[in-house]
């Protein structure tokens, strides 16, 4: 069933409509999450083949998410381009700073700027929403200084009011875990490589295979950290799913696999910064 929405939330979702019509033309930046999904579908609804979809293909990106983009362009009638880009190539971010983001983002968003030009598009979009003022990003920087346009936050939408507005919509992805990207699952500082990066892909993927939604796997080294929801720590406790866990993770790479108490929560490798 379809979810109902009060006045002050059909208030923004017009605002957002908009914005979107004063934009004209528009180069959805889509990672296929719940941000990016709501905001391509409305933008499409509003602007119709004005509406173009571009989704990242890197080493930051699991398949699968691209794959899921392409699919639900697709279904909608969506104008999609994937677009391949050699993110381990540029300038700093394989060394993996704390400003690592600021690099990778203006590096991105600089080549979709150039695509969104080709085809004739005003600006590039992003999902950006008020809930991603409250954690270290330093990607916004990158936005700002591009001119990129994030509509969701114009319109004043949190994180639930895009998840409340998509089941509305009966988007697919209103309950969707949220999930960063996989440099995210690194200390700073550590060296980011395919390798590295394809590990932690298999070791999330393995997660979700056995019913585990919002997750995370850290990886320091040959160490794993597994965050879970809180509710979902005792079932990782049952004797049979440890060790089928410990010995696909120590099969991939990780000899030592942990499981953090605190749980699953955004950000916790900025933990380490806040710290010092």
């Amino acid at each position: 069933m379809k979810k109902s929405i009060g006045p002050e939330l059909a208030k923004k979702y017009e605002h957002l409509q908009a914005i979107l019509q004063d934009l004209g033309s528009v180069a959805v930046a889509f990672s296929s999450g719940v941000d990016s999904t709501f905001l391509v579908k409305v933008a499409h609804d509003v602007l119709g083949e004005k509406a173009v979809a571009f989704t990242a293909a890197s080493d930051f990106v699991p398949q699968r998410d691209v794959e899921e983009a392409a699919t639900f362009t697709a279904d909608e009638g969506i104008e999609f381009h994937r677009v391949p880009f050699p993110i381990l190539m540029v300038p700093h971010v394989r060394e993996n700073p704390s400003d690592r983001c600021y690099y990778c983002k203006y590096a991105l968003f600089s080549h979709m700027k150039e695509l969104a030009e080709q085809h004739g598009l005003a600006c590039v979009v992003d999902g950006s929403n008020l809930d991603d003022d409250g954690d270290y990003r330093p990607g916004h920087r990158a936005l700002r200084e591009l001119g990129i346009v994030s509509p969701l936050h114009q319109a004043g939408l949190h994180k639930q009011d895009i998840r409340d507005l998509s089941h509305m919509l009966g988007l697919p992805t209103w309950d969707k875990p949220s999930f960063a990207c996989l440099a995210s699952r690194f200390p700073y500082g550590t060296e980011l490589t395919p390798a590295g990066l394809a590990r932690v892909n298999q070791a999330e993927e393995f997660l979700m295979a056995r019913g585990f939604r919002q997750l995370r796997v850290r990886a320091y080294g040959d160490q794993a950290r597994i965050e879970l929801l809180p509710e979902d720590i005792p079932r990782m406790l049952s004797r049979d799913l440890r060790e089928e866990t410990a010995a696909f993770f120590r099969r991939i790479g990780f000899l030592y696999t942990s499981l953090d108490l605190r749980g699953y929560r955004t950000g916790s490798m900025n933990e380490a910064l806040a710290s010092h």
